[in-house]
């Protein structure tokens, strides 16, 4: 993100902080309004021109989405007043405070990371399925039916608003990226960080109750570990933090090897 990006971030991320009343359906608007914004170029280049007055972007967010609830227009107006860089991560922004919305009225932050990546890990190993829900070809309303035959009354509605949300709106993102993206934004709004573990074999879990205890140490945040089973691997641990990794596995000790080989 630019630096106006950032500071525009983190202010609505303020603004959401010190909101009351945010309920499922908040974070659903906003990420409605987003899609709608993504749909009309002359919207967008609007909103995102720092050209244009706030108090003409305010007014026609107020006459386009007038129907948002007290919380959600709030926010949304905070959002499109600010300066963002492009309108690529004005787009950006709406989506990550529509999901933290969500994550703050679930409550359960934890459940909600688990249950995005169980569905990401779902779609990750089946060919067929992350064609059905990525595809360009598909409609956005069949691509949302299809999440809600999959994980209606499966999975928390916090969760299967936000999985429908990022079928509707892939933006050039492969969906498996939407849904570890999604799940650090929920793991942020909880204070906590994402850690994903991939060892050939599970670790016992007092093996994982050190990991998270080192990490949580060295990062200092909470930890909540996503763990990945490939055997191809061999042996050893790959952790990946954001854009940290940490690849302690015996194929990439003897892929570097043949590297030093051959030169």
């Amino acid at each position: 993100m630019g630096s106006a990006s950032r500071v525009a971030l983190e202010a609505a991320k303020q603004q959401l902080a010190a909101e009351k009343g945010v309920t499922l359906a908040t974070g659903e608007q906003l990420l409605a309004a987003g899609r709608a914004i993504e749909s009309s170029s002359q919207l967008r280049a609007a909103l995102a021109d720092p050209a244009v007055e706030s108090a003409r972007k305010a007014e026609l967010i107020t006459r386009i989405f007038g129907a948002l609830d007290a919380a959600a227009a709030r926010l949304l107006g905070s959002v499109v007043t600010s300066r963002w860089s492009s309108q690529a991560e004005l787009l950006d922004g709406i989506e990550q405070l529509g999901i933290r919305a969500i994550a703050v009225s679930a409550g359960s932050a934890g459940e909600l990371e688990r249950e995005l990546f169980a569905f990401g890990a779902a779609v990750s190993s089946d060919h067929e399925l992350e064609l059905a829900v990525g595809s360009k070809l598909g409609t956005p309303q069949a691509k949302a039916a299809l999440v809600d035959g999959l994980l209606g009354g499966k999975a928390q509605p916090a969760t299967v608003a936000i999985v429908r949300h990022l079928v509707q709106s892939p933006r050039g993102r492969r969906i498996g990226e939407l849904l570890s993206g999604a799940a650090d934004i929920v793991a942020d709004a909880g204070s906590a960080i994402v850690a994903t573990v991939t060892a050939a074999t599970a670790p016992s879990a007092a093996q994982l109750t050190a990991l998270e205890k080192t990490l949580s140490a060295r990062y200092g945040r909470a930890l909540r570990v996503n763990l990945i089973i490939d055997p191809t691997i061999v042996g050893g641990l790959r952790v990946q933090l954001g854009d940290d990794v940490i690849d302690g596995t015996i194929a990439s000790r003897l892929a570097d090897l043949r590297i030093r080989l051959a030169g």
